[in-house]
């Protein structure tokens, strides 16, 4: 086979890795298989969607509470709009945040910047995101520590909406 894929190709590509790489020695050659298309159409097609920047790397979805890291915390923090971004790039660049984004506010909720902190335990974690308002100077900005009660899912996003698979 050689050539572009097709469309149905391309959204059943983007499905099936959106589920991961199987763990297999040639995943590549198996999600082509699948797709119905050569090893080489997906690779191709997957580093055109790389390029497009569609995506930067692929990654894998740790089960952290499995490995005894429960004491997970969402830091929401009201951030003066005119610094959110400065504000934002200096929290999502410090250690132990693995999540960092922005949000708009709502009514009866002031709250615009969002990070997550990860730990074994509460204690911890909150000794962390103490410390991080310290050292970037939030400590009096108006915040909340949200810390989980339970889950209910976890997993890798997935994104497959046609649209975004369309040249």
């Amino acid at each position: 086979m050689s050539g572009q894929l097709t469309q149905a190709q391309r959204e059943t590509l983007w499905r099936l890795l959106e589920q991961g790489l199987p763990l297999v020695p040639q995943p590549y050659a198996a999600l082509a298989q699948q797709a119905g298309c050569s090893e080489a159409q997906a690779l191709a097609q997957v580093q055109d969607w790389q390029q497009q920047g569609l995506f930067r790397r692929f990654g894998v979805v740790v089960r952290h509470r499995l490995l005894g890291i429960d004491a997970n915390c969402m830091l929401v923090l009201d951030i003066p709009d005119e610094l959110v971004d400065a504000v934002g790039d200096r929290l999502a660049a410090s250690p132990g945040v693995n999540l960092c984004y922005q949000r708009p506010r709502r009514p009866n909720w002031r709250y615009n910047l969002f990070c997550m902190v990860h730990g074994r335990c509460r204690e911890a974690v909150v000794r962390h995101v103490d410390g991080l308002l310290e050292q970037h100077g939030l400590s009096q900005r108006p915040h909340h520590l949200l810390f989980s009660t339970r889950a209910f899912k976890q997993r890798g996003a997935r994104y497959s909406m046609p649209e975004m698979l369309n040249d």
